[in-house]
């Protein structure tokens, strides 16, 4: 799909935009979207604040956030969403759809499970349905991925994404401010058995819309074909062996082959970028709620500033982000998103050292969710940029799933940075965690790949 970067392309006018904006699947990502969205903030930072108020240590609650490693080793079982049908959900709503529904399911019972247990005394089945919430919502997370992909056309896949992103960010309010003042004016148990019963959104939409149409494309049959036929070969397997080998060769090991083909040597630093580049901001996401509780803010300021107010800054952030890759492509404004991201932590060190002032909260707030919103949508355009639409699901889950993967792990010792050297020095380290990502995007803008620039004619 060519896009404002690519030459001979022609924009489209303001009501060609609108009216792409109105087609019935472009209206469905909405609430997908949402239903994608919901689970994430209950597991980290709504959860964060009610581990804390159960007087739950720091170092411990640092430690949770690894079950959203969960989403970091996704594309592990990509291939088997991908792929792979289900007992009575496949035959009765599609292999999309019936995978849909079947994740929803586990988010919606972990979330209840959740809510009926005391952080205070059973912090270990806490931990359990935490993680069945994880994997199922990372799994949602690719069989919505596929249904955007093979729903419309090339030309509805930027309406696509950007109706996914308002519904997820909708979400992200529901699931932050919505349960903090659900937790303030009645309970957190009730908080999440209200977001338990609003993954219904979600499976309602799976129940009314259709199962997209998935046409193989013919080239990558035959690069599958010929891939499998010299893995046999070579290790003289047939019958049921030679079958599975085959399916594996296919799911699992054509779409790595054909990221390396395209992108050659230069691969592997593109895949260290992916990995690093929202490094400083999910390290130091892990204690903002914490270090907000710490400071002595209360619930409905947090809800009030951080969610409500911090929520529209970020879409502004990922409007003009859009518009910056429309404006100068893709690379400069993705160096620019790196350097917003990584100074921005510096004034949660300055709310450190001021303290429990509502006006540099509002302030700090505001750039923090202003530079996500921009990084986040130019990166994203970056990770399509990426990919092959033969093999989209599987690499993109490999894209998503690696650029949390590093963040995830350090920000599981963020609680204890910030026990041993306090909050000021704990944003000045995840500043500093930033500096690589802006120094492999100037080598990228210079020495990376062309295809990796701009989105290939689909």
């Amino acid at each position: 799909m060519p896009d404002s970067t690519t030459p001979g392309a022609r924009p489209l006018s303001w009501d060609e935009t609108l009216k792409i904006y109105l087609h019935p699947r472009v209206l469905v990502m909405l609430f997908l979207g949402f239903s994608a969205g919901l689970p994430f903030l209950l597991l980290f930072s709504t959860l964060s604040v009610w581990l804390r108020e159960a007087e739950v240590a720091r170092s411990t609650i640092g430690f949770f956030s690894w079950v959203g490693l969960t989403f970091s080793i996704k594309v592990l079982w990509a291939p088997v969403v991908d792929r792979m049908p289900l007992p009575f959900l496949t035959r009765a709503l599609g292999r999309r759809r019936g995978w849909m529904c079947l994740a929803q399911i586990g988010i919606a019972t972990g979330l209840v499970g959740i809510g009926m247990t005391d952080p205070s005394t059973d912090l270990f089945y806490i931990a359990v349905f935490a993680l069945l919430v994880a994997f199922s919502s990372a799994t949602q997370d690719i069989s919505i991925d596929a249904y955007r992909i093979e729903a419309v056309k090339p030309e509805l896949q930027g309406a696509m994404a950007a109706t996914y992103i308002y519904g997820y960010r909708i979400a992200l309010l529901v699931a932050g401010a919505g349960a903090l003042y659900i937790a303030d004016y009645i309970s957190w148990p009730m908080a999440y058995f209200a977001m338990a019963a609003l993954m219904g959104v979600g499976f309602v939409t799976v129940l009314l819309i259709d199962e997209p149409e998935s046409p193989r494309d013919a080239a990558a049959e035959e690069r599958e074909q010929k891939l499998a036929g010299s893995l046999s070969g070579r290790l003289h397997l047939n019958g049921k062996a030679g079958q599975t080998l085959s399916w594996f060769s296919s799911a699992v090991i054509s779409p790595f082959a054909d990221f390396f083909a395209r992108m050659g040597p230069m691969g592997w630093g593109i895949l260290l970028f992916i990995g690093i580049y929202r490094i400083s901001d999910i390290t130091m996401g892990i204690m903002a709620n914490p270090f907000y509780i710490d400071l002595g803010f209360t619930k409905s300021e947090i809800a009030s500033i951080s969610k409500v107010f911090g929520f529209f800054m970020s879409l502004l952030g990922t409007a003009i982000g859009g518009v910056l890759v429309a404006r100068f492509g893709i690379m400069r404004p993705l160096l620019l998103g790196a350097a917003l991201v990584a100074s921005t932590n510096l004034l949660f060190a300055a709310l450190a050292i001021i303290g429990a002032d509502i006006t540099f909260l509002t302030l700090t707030i505001s750039a923090d969710n202003f530079s996500g919103g921009l990084a986040g949508t130019v990166f994203i355009a970056y990770l399509s940029s990426l990919t092959n639409t033969a093999y989209t699901a599987t690499q993109y889950a490999l894209f998503s799933s690696l650029f949390t993967l590093p963040g995830k792990f350090i920000g599981g010792f963020s609680g204890i940075v910030v026990d041993n050297a306090g909050y000021v020095n704990f944003f000045i380290y995840a500043a500093a965690l930033g500096l690589p990502a802006i120094v492999l995007t100037l080598f990228l803008m210079r020495y990376g790949p062309k295809a990796a620039l701009v989105a290939e004619e689909k």
